[in-house]
């Protein structure tokens, strides 16, 4: 949805080059181990997209969710913090697909992470009514 993809543009800007060391400075506690994945300070909350992405994240499975607190955490605490590229594509159910490159003597490696999930409007054939 490209709602998503505008949500996840904010995120892949956060984690870019000039950002990623203030953002690790100013958020890693917040992705910590037992603290809820919590997203939504990247979009105004006066907007119908921080309703649309609150509800996505609070629609995913906590597996889902705990998975991408704990690999944003990880690489906002890695010194120096590990860029992570972000991507949603539609899917049936809510995947996430992960890969990294490691770093080499010549560049820095990095984080993707490929979301996948149902259009917002698309109810899941067994979700309750």
């Amino acid at each position: 949805m490209p709602a998503f993809q505008t949500v996840l543009g904010e995120l892949n800007h956060e984690f870019g080059r000039d950002r990623i060391a203030r953002f690790a400075k100013e958020r890693a506690e917040q992705f910590s181990a037992g603290k809820p994945l919590d997203l939504t300070f990247l979009v105004d909350a006066k907007t119908p997209l921080y309703r649309a992405w609150k509800s996505y994240l609070e629609l995913a499975p906590i597996s889902f969710r705990e998975t991408l607190r704990c690999i944003i955490h990880h690489a906002l605490t890695t010194s120096p913090p590990t860029q992570i590229t972000f991507a949603w594509a539609p899917g049936y159910d809510y995947e996430l697909t992960l890969w990294q490159a490691p770093d080499t003597k010549m560049t820095k490696g990095g984080i993707t992470v490929l979301l996948k999930s149902r259009y917002p409007d698309d109810k899941h054939p067994i979700q309750e009514v």
